[in-house]
Parts: structure tokens; C-alpha cells; sequence
């Protein structure tokens, strides 16, 4: 009862709308600093800043020691490592670097891969465009890349990493934005988009 004669009182209905109106204002600021934050780290980075490509070389051969690989995590039975290995799960090493010795290991693979540079499994998507001849396609790529591409592909430290981004699936791949242009080749590293089947 006396809680509702309070809320019936003008100044408590004033005091709830100006601390519900400073909520929103704080809010809406913070939401405004994180914005204007996320873009100045964007333009900060240099426009002109080289890509990472990778070079070539023969593990065995080598006098680079790799402690740890990066891959690409999401596959369910395959895996791409950043040296261009497919291989499958069961054949990762702990540093996150595919078997090479493994007989599923196999490196800069292209197998389900058409000469549009459109293939069917997101690993050997992957893995073909890790291949060192494909770097001045993705260079033509990443100079000619949309306003709206920008901003994805300026977070692109390095070849393995433009790889992963260019290999998902994009608006190039779909049609209607519901269905894909080709379902059997829908991971793209290559300048053109699938080419459209038939329905």
C-alpha cells in the first residue's frame, strides 16, 4: 500500500526517468567509444603495409625451426596447417603442425579444386592457395579488394591468414543470398566467383 502512494508521487516518477535517462546516455557513450576506438585501430594500421608473404622451403632442409603451426581448427576430419599440409585430425602434432611423415599428409593440395580457383573442401581450399605461385593472384586480389572488403582484409597479418579469409564462404559464392552458385565448389581463393549452376 505505502509502496503504491510512493510510486504515484511526481518526483519518483523523476527520480526513475532521470536515472533511466542517465543509463541510457552512459550507455550510449560507452557504445560510441568502443565504435570510434575499433575505427582508429583500423585507419592506424598502415594502408601500404606488406603482407607477410610465405616463402618456400623444404622442412626437411630447413634451418627454421617451427615450435608451433597455426591451423585451421574447424575442420571435423581435416585440418590445414600454415605450411600448406592437409592432413587428417588424428595426425596433428601437439604444436598444432600437421605429420608430414603421416601417409594422409600431403602439402599444397588441390584435389577437389577447379581452375577458377573454387573447390569443394574448405582445407585444400586452403592448402592450394598456400601454394607460393598464388601469390600474385592474391596480390591482384587484395589490390583491386572493395571498400567494403577493406576493412576484413587490412586485419590480414600474413599468406596463411588471407588464405583462411578468402577461402570462406562469401556473397560471391551465394545467389539470392540463399543458395550457392555452384554447391560442389562453393571455397574460393580465385578472382572470380563460382561459376552458376543450373537449378
Amino acid at each position: 500500500m505505502v509502496f503504491r502512494r510512493l510510486l504515484r508521487k511526481r518526483w519518483v516518477l523523476g527520480v526513475v526517468f532521470g536515472l533511466s535517462l542517465i543509463y541510457f546516455l552512459t550507455s550510449t557513450l560507452k557504445q560510441e567509444e568502443r565504435t570510434i576506438r575499433d575505427r582508429t585501430l583500423l585507419e592506424a594500421r598502415d594502408s601500404d603495409h606488406p603482407i607477410q608473404w610465405k616463402v618456400k622451403f623444404i622442412l626437411g632442409n630447413s634451418s627454421r625451426q617451427i615450435s608451433q603451426c597455426r591451423n585451421s581448427i574447424q575442420g571435423k576430419s581435416l585440418l590445414t596447417d600454415e605450411l600448406g599440409y592437409v592432413c587428417e585430425r588424428k595426425d596433428l602434432l601437439v604444436n598444432g603442425c600437421c605429420n608430414v611423415n603421416a601417409p594422409s599428409s600431403s602439402q599444397y593440395v588441390c584435389k577437389s579444386c577447379l581452375a577458377n580457383g573454387c573447390c569443394s573442401i574448405y582445407e585444400f581450399c586452403v592448402s592450394c592457395c598456400l601454394q607460393p605461385d598464388k601469390q600474385p593472384l592474391l596480390e591482384r586480389f587484395l589490390n583491386r579488394a572493395a571498400e567494403g572488403f577493406q576493412n576484413l582484409f587490412t586485419a590480414v597479418e600474413d599468406h596463411f591468414e588471407l588464405c583462411l579469409a578468402k577461402c570462406r564462404t562469401s556473397s560471391l559464392s551465394v545467389q539470392h543470398e540463399n543458395t550457392y552458385r555452384n554447391p560442389q565448389a562453393k571455397y574460393c581463393y580465385g578472382e572470380s566467383p563460382p561459376e552458376l549452376l543450373p537449378i
